[in-house]
């Protein structure tokens, strides 16, 4: 197999009798029936629902492992550690691990994201480094993902196409910011959205993060800006989907 290791990625450990439903009052997704191999993609947001960080939900027996960046991921250490105070909850890099992905990787899971997004593990670090080839990847597919993608504090989960790419769970309950998610999703109210366009139709007013290198700008636009953009099916139909009153 080619190179598989996502070098810019990080593995913390979330341990202790009260880990997940310690998680489930704080994030996005359910964390109680989490189950090996079916990972979850996440986030933890502010109070009026923006994203903070996005990560991967593991299952490791009782333990929950989060696949997040790995620049971020002391910051969110010291935040999720913010909330603790005194459960019996450890949260601590797990060095061992490392994130993998590739295309195809028979036997791995798929990103739950979206299934054209391959396949991805945690597993030891290995030789070579794939995280560009899968960054160039993710962004043909319109997948956004980080704090220098989606911001910080600055865009709302669900204009990060977070419910068309199962990174909320509607039904779980309370945890930070789910009062302006779940109005957004009942009363379909997504006006905006984090979308990649050809640097020559950059609007640097929307722009989020400029790509020569891919010839792409990432910006958040409102939805009626779209509709000459070549998207993907999935969020073509996200956008298309008709408001209700």
């Amino acid at each position: 197999m080619a190179n598989t290791t996502l070098s810019n990625r990080a593995v913390i450990r979330v341990g202790g009798e009260d880990a997940r439903p310690f998680l489930q009052g704080l994030i996005t997704q359910e964390v109680i029936g989490l189950l090996p191999d079916q990972p979850r993609w996440s986030g933890l947001l502010t109070p009026q629902g923006k994203a903070l960080f996005d990560f991967m939900l593991w299952a490791d027996g009782t333990d929950v492992l989060i696949d997040c960046e790995a620049e971020q991921a002391d910051a969110l250490i010291r935040r999720l550690s913010l909330y603790r105070l005194r459960r019996p909850v450890t949260i601590a890099r797990e060095p061992d691990l490392a994130v993998h992905w590739a295309k195809v990787a028979e036997g791995k899971p798929l990103d739950p994201r979206h299934p054209a997004l391959g396949h991805r593990w945690l597993a030891p670090a290995t030789d070579g480094d794939a995280s560009e080839s899968f960054f160039a990847y993710r962004l043909i597919l319109q997948i956004f993902e980080g704090v220098e993608e989606l911001g910080q504090d600055q865009t709302l989960w669900l204009e990060a196409n977070a419910e068309e790419l199962n990174g909320v769970d509607f039904t779980k309950g309370c945890y930070i910011g789910q009062e302006n998610t779940a109005r957004m999703h009942y009363r379909s109210k997504v006006n905006r959205r984090l979308v990649a366009v050809p640097l020559a139709q950059a609007d640097a007013k929307r722009q989020r993060l400029a790509l020569p290198e891919l010839g792409l700008s990432i910006e958040h636009r409102r939805v009626e800006d779209m509709g000459s953009l070549d998207l993907p099916e999935w969020l073509a139909q996200a956008i298309a989907a008709p408001v209700e009153s």
